[in-house]
């Protein structure tokens, strides 16, 4: 029987290594999938619509946003971010665990609408996470300094989230978060759905 899946939010200030230890997550498991958000900025080298976002103008943002498709939206660095609302949820319906790569604010709307399971992921140090920003060579340095400074208000929120995973060693960090969700896998709902012929075999 088809289980639902299990929405995760994944949170960490830019340059904490998100998306790469999300990526290699999406390797080690099968019916695993990561939303794909609603933004209004420029898509960056290499990124691709409806892979790595659906890229739109703020006029057509703010008609999805009018009309209630986003399951929530924030503004960041000046550009706007939403998440489907009717993707998700067809996702999880389909039995599969969705994760999504939002900051606290967008992590905090989520939570108030629907069960999740929340991440944060720390840098190991500032320093470390200002090289990490200016080895991305994708900002300048006044947008460096100003995601800097932002840093520090995302973190604060830390313990807002069910599990924290320090990202100093990378195949540690992955380690953590496959635990986490190998464990939510196999809770008792899920495995009561999943393993419904054994279980009534052995009862």
């Amino acid at each position: 029987m088809k289980t639902q899946g299990t929405l995760f939010i994944i949170s960490a200030p830019s340059g904490g290594g998100k998306t790469s230890l999300v990526n290699a997550l999406l390797q080690q498991f099968s019916l695993l999938t990561v939303s794909v958000s609603h933004t209004t900025r420029a898509p960056r080298v290499g990124e691709v619509d409806g892979k790595n976002y659906f890229f739109v103008n703020e006029s057509t943002f703010n008609e999805y946003r009018q009309r209630g498709a986003f399951l929530e939206y924030a503004q960041v660095f000046n550009h706007w971010y939403g998440t489907s609302k009717a993707w998700v949820e067809n996702q999880l319906n389909a039995g599969l665990d969705v994760i999504l790569e939002i900051d606290w604010q967008g992590a905090k709307r989520v939570k108030e609408l629907m069960p999740c399971v929340s991440i944060f992921i720390l840098p190991p140090s500032r320093e470390i996470l200002l090289a990490r920003l200016q080895g991305r060579q994708q900002d300048s340095p006044q947008v460096i300094a100003q995601r800097m400074n932002q840093a520090s208000n995302e973190i604060a929120h830390y313990e807002e989230y069910d599990f924290v995973v320090i990202n100093d060693n990378f195949e540690e960090a992955l380690l953590d978060l496959s635990a986490i969700v190998r464990a939510q896998r196999v809770r008792t709902p899920q495995q009561k759905l999943r393993l419904r012929k054994l279980l009534d075999s052995l009862l």
